[in-house]
């Protein structure tokens, strides 16, 4: 069923990006490529992770982003809301560290919400920080970590006339929740760069790479290589971003997946 649902998404996006007009393609790209741009947006990213020991796991996260502007600062405020369905216990998987057996669940995973403070005015570095938090919203063990955890989210990065680069960095410490299960201790970096085409059309390359710091020293990393391509365009008179991507994990712990397939959907709302 899930390989269906990856063609249906990829005839879809690719019909969609073929009939749409480009979108303010050059002012739009540049507010998506950055994360705590003061764009309103609301993204669904639905990943599809392949040749784990356990199965296979489809993952569908929304990701609205919210801007506020107080005086000099923008605070932006991201949220992660995954819902997933997954054959069994999944290694690597950057809102789950440490999974627990079972023989398949499908629901609610844990939620993260970050707070990034960010200058209005910025030079040729824009840079964002603040706190993140993660709570044990999963409705079935084998879906979150049973903790809550908190830590700090940074991001900077550069706007070129050709694209965007930039790095952002999350580390994530448990602080209460089920006696039971592992402590989190989570490092996430998020390398990516945007290199932008005619007519709303950009190539991407978004990593996440993620560190358990409570698994031994073989099983520690995540870390994938690859890459996709997206365009900014409207669909009558809304903005959407979409993006498709497939990155092969070089790197990975015992049962965590060879590689996976994103395909993501965004909903932009432009200030008027």
């Amino acid at each position: 069923m899930a390989s269906l649902f990856v063609r249906f998404l990829t005839i879809a996006m690719i019909a969609a990006a073929m009939s749409a007009h480009a979108a303010r393609a050059d002012d739009l790209r540049s507010s998506v490529q950055n994360p705590i741009s003061s764009l309103i947006s609301l993204p669904f990213k639905f990943t599809f992770d392949f040749g784990a020991d356990n199965g296979e796991a489809a993952i569908l996260n929304a990701n609205p982003v919210v801007p506020v502007t107080v005086g000099k600062w923008n605070l932006v405020n991201r949220a992660l809301i995954p819902l997933a369905d997954v054959d069994g216990a999944i290694n690597g998987l950057p809102g789950n560290p440490n999974p627990v057996p079972g023989d398949g669940a499908s629901g609610l995973g844990d939620i993260n919400y970050s707070l990034y403070f960010s200058p209005v005015e910025s030079g040729r570095v824009i840079w964002g920080a603040g706190p993140s938090l993660t709570a044990p919203t999963a409705s079935d063990d084998q879906l979150g970590a049973g903790k809550w955890s908190g830590g700090l989210s940074a991001i900077g990065l550069t706007q070129p006339k050709w694209g965007s680069v930039g790095l952002l960095a999350r580390q994530l410490w448990s602080f209460a929740g089920d006696a039971d299960r592992r402590d989190v201790s989570q490092l996430l970096l998020e390398p990516f760069l945007n290199y932008n085409l005619d007519n709303g059309w950009f190539l991407l390359t978004d990593i996440v790479a993620t560190a358990n710091w409570k698994a031994n020293s073989g099983n520690r990393w995540t870390v994938p290589l690859g890459g996709g391509f997206g365009r900014v365009f409207k669909v009558g008179g809304q903005a959407i971003n979409s993006r498709l991507e497939a990155y092969y994990n070089v790197e990975r712990p015992d049962g965590a997946p060879e590689w996976n397939l994103q395909f993501t959907w965004q909903f932009l709302f432009p200030k008027k």
